[in-house]
This record gives structure tokens, C-alpha cells and sequence, in this order.
């Protein structure tokens, strides 16, 4: 078991480099098989080996450890893992953006509140569901063409599962993101607490936060744009959008502000920096009636 050991790359202090959760399970699948139980397993890896974070995580102190087999060549959750690293490398090959349709816009038109929301105007208004399984099935047969040998563990309802979560699921998670940052650098730059509003003012006057100001209520709207060239389509939305807001008013007594995002250099921001004054005064004079 030494020699075996012994092959493991090791820290400049001698401890064993353990740093993916492949060598982990190599490593703690060795000590299982030459007469360690679980513990002990574990107890000589904590005493011998330096930890990655993941590792630490995926494998100490979600318990999984206690999951591996000695007679597994690989844990499931790495067999899964290595089936969809194998589908993304392809995915890759082919220009993916050319069969989905235009993403990044069109989740920016339907500004979904949640997933199913998403999903759904997706399906209706860019390309239908059928498509983009179709498009599964492509990437299915250009996996067996070119590396057949690899892909024994991929099925064609992975592939098509794949694909559903790259244009639905991924797209939906980055736009909320992008939301969620510029919603967390208003909160640090006002002061206050922004909250959620309800569906209602939501469906009714295309309000997505507000503050609260002495029982008064200042509307949000957060429109991330992707970058300065969407900005003159958020404008024209804008305008549309303007009738809503003027209910919004007149019912509480108080104003909606646009608040726009861009992406720039890989990091998002909020693009029109003068409407911060402009809900500052307006929680100002909230505060002074």
C-alpha cells in the first residue's frame, strides 16, 4: 500500500496532495481495501494529506465519504461529472448559439420572476421545446461519432437534458445574478433594506423592489441590459412602462425609478449613476413629512 501511496503527488511539506475529488476517492478507496474502516480511513487522510476546499466540502462534511465502495472504479457523482465535462467538450465543437436563438435578449424582454416563467415564454416565443430536443439528439449523435469509446455512461436523454439546462436553466440563473448584484449595490449605497415587491405591483405597475419610507413605498424597476448597445431597446421599454409607473404614483404617492445594469469588463454595474441622487431625494423627502 506504501508504493501505492507513494504515487499520490505530495505538498513541499510531504503531505499528500489531495486536491480534486478524484484522488480523494482513489486514495480513500485504497485504505478500505487494505483492511481501514471508514474512520480510521479518514482519520489518516485528515493527519496526512492536504485538503482542497471542494474536497473538504463534496467529501468531509457532506459525509459522502461514507458513500464510497471498494468496488466502484468511480463514485457516481464523478461518473456523472465526467459525462457532462465529455458533453460540454463537444457542445463546445458545435456553435450552440446558432440553433438556440438570441438568449441573452430575450430573457431581457420577458424579465422573468421565476424559472417556469422563463421556460415558458421561451418555448412560446423563441424556439418551441421540440427544437431543442431535437438539438439533444444532435449533440448525441456527434458525441458517438467522435468519441464513441468515452461515452458509454451517456444516454440521449442526458444529452437532451443537457441542453434544456444550458438554454433554459443557466440563462435564467446569470439574469438573476446580474439583478441580484445591482439590487446588493443599492442596498450598500442607500442605506436601506430593498424588498421584493409583490406579484401584483409587479403585473400592475412593472415594479420589482421598493423601499420603505415611513409607511411610504419608493418603486423599483431593475432592468439588466447586457451591454451599452441594449441600452437604447431598455429606453423604448421604458416609455411603455412610463403609464404603469404613473399608477404606481398616484396609488402611493410616490415614484418609480428605473434602475438599468450593464456588463462591463466581467463585472456589472448600475449604467445610470444620476438616478441614485434622485431616489436619495426622494427618500429625503419621504422622511420629512
Amino acid at each position: 500500500m506504501l508504493e501505492e501511496i507513494l504515487k499520490f503527488e505530495r505538498t513541499e511539506e510531504g503531505l499528500v496532495k489531495l486536491y480534486d475529488r478524484f484522488s480523494f476517492d482513489e486514495l480513500f478507496r485504497l485504505l478500505l481495501i487494505n483492511g481501514f474502516e471508514r474512520e480510521e480511513a479518514m482519520n489518516f487522510i485528515l493527519c496526512n494529506c492536504a485538503l482542497s476546499a471542494l474536497v473538504f466540502q463534496e467529501r468531509i462534511y457532506n459525509c459522502y465519504y461514507l458513500n464510497i465502495q471498494v468496488d466502484e472504479v468511480i463514485s457516481p457523482d464523478l461518473l456523472q461529472l465526467k459525462g457532462q465535462c465529455l458533453i460540454k467538450i463537444i457542445a463546445n465543437r458545435i456553435n450552440v448559439k446558432d440553433y438556440v436563438g438570441p438568449v441573452s435578449e430575450e430573457i431581457r424582454k420577458c424579465a422573468p420572476k421565476t424559472i417556469e416563467e422563463w421556460r415558458e415564454y421561451y418555448f412560446k416565443n423563441v424556439r418551441p421545446k421540440e427544437h431543442i430536443e431535437e438539438l439533444g439528439r444532435k449533440l448525441y449523435i456527434k458525441i458517438s461519432e467522435v468519441i464513441s469509446a468515452e461515452i458509454e455512461e451517456i444516454t440521449e436523454e442526458d444529452c437532451i437534458e443537457y441542453m434544456v439546462k444550458m438554454v433554459i436553466d443557466r440563462t435564467f440563473d446569470g439574469y438573476m445574478t446580474e439583478i441580484k448584484t445591482i439590487y446588493g449595490q443599492l442596498e450598500k449605497i442607500l442605506g436601506v433594506k430593498i424588498h421584493p415587491a409583490p406579484d401584483e405591483w409587479d403585473r400592475l405597475y412593472a415594479v420589482d423592489f421598493y423601499i420603505k419610507i415611513n409607511g411610504n413605498y419608493i418603486g423599483l424597476q431593475i432592468k439588466p441590459a447586457g451591454g451599452v448597445s441594449h441600452i437604447p431597446q431598455i429606453f423604448k421599454e421604458h416609455v411603455f412602462q412610463k403609464v404603469s409607473h404613473q399608477k404606481f404614483t398616484e396609488k402611493y404617492g410616490c415614484k418609480v425609478f428605473y434602475v438599468i445594469s450593464i456588463k462591463e469588463g466581467g463585472k456589472k454595474r448600475i449604467y445610470n449613476m444620476e438616478v441614485i441622487d434622485e431616489i436619495k431625494h426622494e427618500m429625503e423627502r419621504l422622511k420629512g413629512k
